[in-house]
Parts: structure tokens; sequence; C-alpha cells
């Protein structure tokens, strides 16, 4: 501990990082505590955040704006993957750490501090995505994860904590959930989450939109426009990736959308229960699924399916930074090439409802696919097609008759 005087703390004025600070100095030699809140989105929780961090001990705080790097470095390409983790979970916290934890290092680097302290639990996923993606820049820099040191073994011993060395903080006893927030999503987790049995108090914890019970009863329209599998408009109004994304928030979260309940297997090794918050996130991956219905092949869509679940893999387990993260989305971009167009959805209660799809590129033929008569296509090709095609089961079939198989 001795050889530690200057920490750079991942800071983001919560209940973990608020007490974090006076326990650093405590335990570590009056070490000089920096303090790094990278702007992902969050909000107003950034209100107030570097008088706090001052009064309980850090020297000084950075507040670093990552928005336009989180959303079109890091969300695109796990957007264009269809990356979702166990069918449900948008990966809305898992992105969002390798960022914050990279320019976390910068600032390490640059302020030539001993060591990187985080607030992840012992339990969760987020301590081993800070931590790889600290490996993968600075390899030799000492991490101090608290949650692994001290004697605190719950939330209510941290708020007694910070009661004792009056710490404010902007939750009480009664809605102590565990939450993250960005642009992407908002979780909850713990409380009456973590029985599976409790239905979400979603009049109680709901942030980003409404429940779809309590949306508008008309259904509200929306075009999504792509190039190569990147969205660039709404409703035909061109804007910057943030705004987008922004824009798909405010209707996905007025109509109900993007609420997720679900009990996911962590990295390591325990089931967790969470709800989670992604209504503009959910829409744009709906559109993107769709848009890639007319515009990919038939291989290479499937095989597209298995690159997307280890994709999601891969972001959920923290390891963004690595060769094979890289070369997977080299190879969604290679897909991506031909996914320019429009989707119009329709947005109601909850439900998103496909409208209309459109592709300069589109690879459905309606020459071909008609019902009506045709020129086109010979449909008397077909059977010899499945003469080949059903030729292994025909000749499997015929052992059989003759006793040679069982």
């Amino acid at each position: 501990m001795a050889d530690i005087k200057k920490v750079v703390l991942a800071y983001s004025g919560g209940l973990d990082t608020s007490i974090i600070i006076p326990w650093l100095k405590e335990n570590y030699n009056n070490c000089e505590v920096i303090a790094v809140s990278g702007n992902v989105g969050q909000g107003t929780e950034l209100e107030g955040l570097e008088e706090k961090a001052l009064k309980t001990g850090a020297s000084k705080l950075y507040i670093e704006d990552l928005n336009k790097e989180f959303v079109e470095d890091f969300i695109w390409p796990t957007l264009k993957a269809g990356a979702v983790y166990e069918g449900k979970y948008l990966l809305g916290t898992s992105f969002a750490r390798p960022i914050i934890a990279k320019r976390i290092v910068e600032i390490a680097l640059a302020e030539g501090a001993d060591a990187i302290c985080h607030g992840c639990t012992g339990k969760g996923n987020d301590q081993v995505r800070f931590e790889l993606a600290i490996k993968a820049f600075a390899p030799n820099m000492k991490i101090i994860a608290p949650w692994r040191e001290w004697s605190i073994k719950s939330r209510e011993e941290e708020i007694d904590y910070a009661e004792a060395h009056n710490i404010p903080l902007k939750i009480t006893r009664e809605t102590n959930y565990s939450k993250d927030k960005n642009m992407w999503h908002l979780s909850h987790e713990g409380l009456d989450l973590e029985d599976p049995w409790n239905e979400p108090m979603y009049d109680k914890i709901l942030e980003m939109g409404v429940s779809p019970e309590k949306a508008p009863d008309k259904a509200s329209y929306v075009t999504i426009s792509f190039e190569k599998g990147v969205p660039v408009a709404i409703d035909g109004q061109k804007m910057s990736a943030v705004d987008i994304l922004l824009k798909a928030n405010e209707l996905g979260g007025a109509n109900g959308i993007g609420i997720a309940d679900m009990v996911e297997n962590r990295l390591v090794g325990m089931k967790s229960r969470g709800v989670y918050e992604t209504p503009g996130g959910t829409i744009l991956y709906h559109a993107h699924a769709k848009l890639e219905e007319i515009c990919l092949d038939r291989d290479t869509m499937h095989y597209k399916e298995t690159v997307a679940n280890r994709f999601a893999e891969l972001v959920y387990f923290g390891q963004w930074f690595t060769p094979l993260r890289e070369a997977l989305s080299a190879f969604v971009d290679s897909t991506q090439q031909t996914v320019t167009g429009d989707v119009r959805l329709k947005l109601y209660k909850g439900n998103i409802i496909d409208a209309g799809v459109r592709s300069p590129y589109s690879l459905y033929d309606e020459d071909i696919a008609t019902f009506d008569e045709d020129e086109v296509y010979n449909q008397q090709d077909s059977a010899g097609f499945i003469n080949l095609f059903g030729l292994p089961i025909k000749v499997q079939a015929q052992k059989k008759l003759k006793g040679g198989l069982k």
C-alpha cells in the first residue's frame, strides 16, 4: 500500500463510488484520488458530481464526453451484428464499460497514477469488463477493487458507511435499486426484483418511458433509414448518431417499447434477475433486422445469426478489445455493404409491428415470388431439385425396406 500515492477512480457518484473515495484515503495512506466519470448519456446523474467528488476527498474530477464515440464505435457495431445476449439483453451496460475504462486508463497514464480503482462487486460482470479493458491498454497497472477487500457486505452497510461519513446520497433504503443508466438503456436490479416471482413495479421504477398499459391508445408510425447497416435518418430527417438514438428513445419510451424482464446467466456463474429499459435500441434492432430480411442472402443471413450470438457473448463477457471481436466486426461490416434502405414500423402499446420495408439492394423479386402467372420461374425445375435434395433420405429408406438398416 505504501507505493500507492495516486489513484484514478471510475466514479459515477452512485452508492458504491461515493463511499470509495474516503475509503481509499483511509486505507491507502491518504492517497490522492482523482475521479473520472465517462459521460455516456446518464443525463441528470452527472449534475452536482464535481462538488460531491471534491467534498468527499477527490483532488479533481474529470467528466469526459464520450457520447458520440459510444454510439458510433460501440453501439452501432453491436447493432449491425444483431448481437443480443440470451435472446433479450441488448447489452446496454456491457458495451458502455469498455469505452469508459479505456478513457480512465488514458487519464491514469497521463496523471502518472499508481493504480486504477473501480466500484464493481465481486459478484458481477462489470469487474471483468473494466479490468479486461484496463489490461488491454495498461497491462501493468495495479487495480484496486474495494468490494474484494473491504469488510462491507451489502448495500445496506454501504448506506451505513455513507451516513457515518456524512456522504450525501440520492437514494434511500426503500429506493436502493442497483441501477446503471446510459444513453442506450437503464437497468434495475435488487430489492423486490431479487425474487423472480415478484412482478416488477413498473410505475415505480420506469424512467425512460411508460408501461404498455399507459401508452397511447393510438399507434405511432416511424420510418428508420439505414446506410450500410447504420441508422442515418428518422422519418426522412438526417440526424447525428446521438440524435437518432435520443429520438428513438423518445418514440419508444412514449409507446411502452423495450422493457425486458429476464433472469440471465452472469459470466461469474450465477443467475441474476434484472429489468432493462431499452426503448430506442429495441426499435433500431427491430428495424435493422427487418431490413436485413430483404438485403442479405440466405446463407449469409443464417451464418450471421451464429456470429451474432458469439458477438453478444464477447460483449457481455467484457472481451471488446480482443482479436476475435475485431475479426467478427470485420465480417459484420462486410455483410452490411448492401443493408441500405427504409423500414416503416407501427408502435403500439409495447409492440413493434412491421409496416413496410424497401431497399435499392433488395433481393426480394416480386416477379419470382408472385403467386400469379410469371415467365421467369419454371416450376418444373423443382422436381429435379427435390429428387437430388431428398436422395439421402430416399436411399436410407430403401435400405430399411430391404432390412439393411434398423
